[in-house]
């Protein structure tokens, strides 16, 4: 299997906004949300991650094939990080096969900083495989913490991945 990460155009917007409506829909079993009066769920702004230098996006291919999104951004809960996972995907038929591991692990190694991933608390599934992921990544050296404030309510992993190179 072939996993390939890549950083898309700025014409492949358009896939990226019809793969997140892919990802809400999942997403909808753990913040109850619903579709608009156009039948779609809608995501903000993507543009943020084509002209931001604080944000990444990263299409994900596995044998050449669309299989996942990743977004990155400089928006964290806890002072002093400083790169969150924003928004990941891994479309159900390539999950459980290792790919979100490569997925997580070269963004990772794609920016060496203080980083944060926030998983909704609803959302046990998630909180498996990142708790997973960052403890092999980071061979253990991570923090995990509860965090319930106006932003943010849920688990936050942590970790310097700086530190590791």
């Amino acid at each position: 299997m072939n996993i390939q990460l890549r950083i898309p155009s700025r014409s492949e917007r358009s896939i990226m906004r019809r793969m997140m409506e892919l990802y809400l829909h999942d997403f909808s079993e753990y913040e109850e949300s619903d579709l608009d009066e156009h039948g779609e769920f809608g995501y903000g702004d993507l543009d943020y991650f084509w002209f931001e230098p604080t944000h990444a996006a990263f299409l994900v291919t596995v044998d050449d094939k669309l299989a996942g999104f990743v977004l990155v951004d400089n928006e964290v809960v806890i002072d002093g990080n400083e790169r969150s996972i924003c928004e990941f995907f891994v479309m159900r038929k390539y999950r459980r096969k290792g790919v979100g591991s490569v997925m997580a692990k070269d963004v990772f190694g794609r920016f060496p900083a203080k980083w944060e991933v926030r998983v909704v608390e609803k959302n046990t599934p998630a909180q498996a495989f990142w708790r997973g992921v960052i403890a092999e990544y980071t061979q253990g050296n991570f923090q995990e913490q509860q965090f319930h404030d106006d932003d943010w309510h849920g688990p936050i992993f942590h970790f310097d991945t700086g530190a590791l190179t």
